[in-house]
């Protein structure tokens, strides 16, 4: 799969190739002042794209998993309260 670069200003005139590429599982890469700023592609590349990510990320409770579970004793910082006037 071929990617193909637009200029900004060539995007913008012709959009409707822009995005028709994009429909064809082609990712459209657009430039403005030579650099790369954005890329695209269809709907659905970009849910599954989304949905892989989301997959790829670990979830709070196996991060909570991951903790050590040994009983040892710590010992805690020195703690001092302040005052609270009510």
């Amino acid at each position: 799969m071929k990617s193909e670069s637009w200029r900004l200003q060539d995007a913008k005139n012709q959009f409707s190739k822009v995005v028709e590429a994009a429909l064809h599982g082609v990712p459209q890469h657009v430039t403005r002042r030579g650099r790369e700023v954005v890329v695209v592609v269809a709907a659905d590349e970009y849910v599954r794209l989304e949905k892989f990510k989301a997959a790829s990320m670990p979830r709070f409770v196996d991060h909570l998993l991951a903790l050590p579970k040994d009983d040892v004793a710590f010992e805690r910082l020195p703690f001092t309260s302040r005052e609270v006037e009510f």
